[in-house]
């Protein structure tokens, strides 16, 4: 096959292969140092005072030639001529390294063939490792002199536009804080001038990196060195952090006047690529009292790629989170369920834009129009179906009870049975925690839900599974963006009981849970991820205060409000009755909720479902206690509550004499 070289003038084709060379200046530079390296070997081994190697001239000269040749050729080969030598770092230097190394070894196979052919006396053993330092250095130098003529011109051109430099501490001197440091000084607009690092690496204090940036502390001297320094930036580049370190060092760093700003992930080191335009305010996630949960991906693209996925509530904001990332497992088809237009429509278009190859439906339904649903089934005969639509504000459902009933169980029921008609294979429900002994109305249709999936599953011997999620960070609704907003009013930060806690998740591994629960599901199990201990919601609102660099008490307030109709003081994982294990993923619980009466399951929820419809508030009640046992309507704990209280009055009050008690043991004796 012809292969062409685009030489730039005045160079001509020659063929072999399709290379632009845009640097013929260094390659006219590289004609003339390769050779002279070459020949200075042998001056430098033989006899560098009178600059003459008496008989090895000819053999000089033939070793100086061959490696011109071979040299520029392999350069040429490994793209040596197509690199942007400004830009050069490790990947540059190494690539350099690789061409003389392999260039020097052809040098000398070549070069010994052709000294034998010709008769001439063979080269010292020494010189190829003579040649090899002087070649490298003959093609690094101009190279690396590229490098800092751009850098200082940069600078130049920073000072001539009157940069104003923000003094930055970096957080972490290993291989994130290095390439941070990196990007800083490739990009003098940026206007940040690097001031030092902390580490608490005692091995690391006082070392220099990047030639003159040096370790001044640990993590505990950050006031002091932002004050001494006058830092006004502090750079957190330890992508690897657990969040204990992270609550660590953002409490210290909160002593100080300077703005905090953290590198997103380990992801960035993967790649090797960090730009300080993606470093972050911290945020709440950042803190959890616990590593992120990361789970096995290999097995979810196995299950998605080449079927069709039906996701319900996909315009949410787990439902949108858990199409992203469906849609990088290359199923065949993903088909968006929602009932409010506005969401699946953003979703759509993002997905369209991102994976132009995928073929995404959109689709606008009622979960409870149980002839829509059969229809859309019918359409698109879904493989896998994500079960994320629901009503899920505890308050609000408390005042609703017969919306709650008719979505969470009505619309449930109706989307297992059309999975069951057509033959889907895995189908996941989003639980709560809530639903264990529920004490919402909210929590208690979860709870039957749960049950529906389990009946479903002992029907059909298909993978219908559930997953109970924690409270989702950022999840529309949640508490987080609650606080944020009332932050940003000006407070006060409402909370409702100062002993209220909550088990947390991130939106990203509430998706995966979901994803990993559709590999592993057998049928009828409930999947829990393993999320640490539960925390204060108080806890949560001072984080967010001190992290919008404000403080309690003194720029905003924290009022207690009391705890609102259906709500815990905290919540649980499993029942009692639940037998729960830990999964083949060691952070991933399942439980099963044992054997149920699928008839008698769909008999119950048929009666609740018709209460529902009655509007008959005491029918409801009875039947959702009926499937959900534990469920403890709002008024029957207000008035176990007024009991609980009143009784020992009562009791006191019964022990006390009566008047009439009184009267009669006064006057008993003067009847006698």
């Amino acid at each position: 096959m012809q292969r062409e070289i685009h030489w730039s003038p005045p160079f001509k084709q020659l063929g072999v292969r399709t290379l632009r060379v845009r640097n013929r200046y260094l390659l006219l530079v590289d004609m003339i140092t390769l050779p002279l390296a070459a020949y200075f070997a042998f001056i430098l081994r033989l006899d560098l005072r009178s600059l003459d190697v008496g008989s090895y001239r000819n053999t000089a000269l033939v070793f100086a030639a061959v490696a011109l040749a071979v040299k520029v050729s392999v350069l040429l080969h490994l793209d040596g001529y197509s690199r942007y030598w400004p830009f050069a770092s490790m990947p540059e230097l190494d690539l350099v390294i690789q061409a003389i190394l392999v260039g020097e070894a052809l040098t000398v196979a070549l070069g010994t063939i052709i000294l034998r052919l010709t008769g001439l006396p063979l080269f010292p053993l020494s010189i190829p490792f003579l040649d090899f330092l002087l070649a490298a250095f003959a093609v690094a130098g101009p190279r690396l002199l590229l490098r800092w003529l751009y850098y200082q011109a940069q600078r130049r051109k920073c000072v001539a536009a009157a940069c104003v430099h923000k003094r930055v501490l970096i957080v972490g001197a290993g291989k994130g804080g290095y390439l941070t440091l990196q990007e800083i000084t490739r990009n003098p607009a940026l206007g940040l001038l690097p001031v030092g690092f902390v580490d608490d690496d005692v091995d690391k204090q006082g070392v220099a990196l990047g030639g003159a940036v040096r370790v001044l502390g640990t993590t505990a001297d950050i006031p002091a060195l932002v004050k001494a320094k006058r830092i006004d930036q502090i750079l957190i580049a330890i992508p690897t952090a657990s969040s204990a370190q992270m609550r660590r060092i953002v409490e210290i760093c909160g002593r100080t006047d300077a703005t905090v700003l953290t590198l997103p992930g380990v992801f960035e080191l993967i790649s090797e690529h960090v730009q300080v335009q993606r470093f972050r305010p911290v945020e709440v996630a950042d803190l959890l009292a616990r590593d992120p949960v990361q789970t096995d991906t290999t097995e979810v693209a196995r299950l998605l790629a080449g079927r069709c996925v039906l996701v319900t509530g996909a315009g949410g904001s787990i439902g949108s989170e858990l199409c992203r990332q469906i849609a990088r497992g290359n199923p065949v088809r993903l088909v968006l369920l929602g009932h409010g237009e506005n969401s699946i429509y953003r979703i759509h278009g993002e997905l369209r834009k991102d994976f132009p190859d995928l073929d995404v439906q959109p689709v606008i339904a009622d979960i409870r129009d149980a002839e829509r649903i059969d229809a859309v089934f019918a359409q698109h005969r879904p493989d896998v179906v994500f079960h994320a639509a629901a009503h899920k504000h505890v308050p609000m459902m408390e005042a609703n009870p017969f919306e709650a009933v008719s979505n969470n169980v009505g619309g449930t029921r109706t989307l297992v049975h059309a999975a069951e008609t057509w033959g889907v294979a895995h189908f996941v429900m989003i639980s709560t925690d809530k639903a264990v002994n529920p004490t919402s109305i909210m929590g208690a249709t979860k709870r039957v839900g749960e049950y529906l999936v389990r009946a479903a599953a002992q029907r059909s011997g298909r993978a219908f599974v559930a997953v109970r999620f924690g409270n989702v960070l950022g999840s529309r609704g949640s508490v987080i963006p609650l606080f944020q907003q009332q932050i940003a009013a000006g407070g006060p930060i409402t909370v409702t009981h100062p002993d209220v806690e909550r088990y947390f998740m991130t939106i990203p591994e509430a998706v995966q849970l979901v994803l990993q629960a559709a590999t592993m599901g057998q049928g009828g199990e409930v999947f829990v991820l393993d999320m640490g201990k539960q925390i204060k919601i108080v806890a949560l609102a001072r984080d967010l205060i001190r992290l919008s660099g404000l403080e309690e008490g003194k720029d905003i307030d924290i009022v207690f409000t009391g705890l609102r109709p259906g709500e815990k003081l905290y919540e649980e994982l499993f029942t009692a009755e639940e037998t729960h294990a830990r999964s083949r993923h060691h952070k991933i619980f399942f439980a099963q909720n044992g054997h149920i009466s699928a008839e008698g399951i769909e008999r119950d929820v048929v009666r609740l479902l018709d209460a529902a419809a009655n509007g008959s508030y005491e029918a409801l009640l009875a039947c959702v206690k009926a499937l959900a046992p534990a469920y403890v309507p709002e008024r029957e704990r207000l008035a176990m509550h007024h009991e609980a209280a009143v009784a020992p009055l009562r009791e006191r009050a019964e022990a006390q004499p009566t008047a009439e008690s009184l009267f009669r043991r006064v006057e008993a004796p003067a009847l006698n």
